[in-house]
């Protein structure tokens, strides 16, 4: 996993995103793990 991060650094955008929007707009758990699984999915390629 931390292979793939530093490799792939639109990962920690994408993460940093998520972050950030939370952080704007009050944390929101179900947007946090719909992005996480979309998130997942992608590293995994299933």
């Amino acid at each position: 996993m931390k292979e793939y991060i530093l490799k792939n650094k639109k990962f920690l955008v994408i993460l940093a995103g998520i972050i950030a929007l939370n952080y704007y707009y009050g944390f929101d758990a179900k947007f946090t793990i719909i992005n996480l699984l979309w998130i997942f999915i992608n590293i995994v390629k299933i």
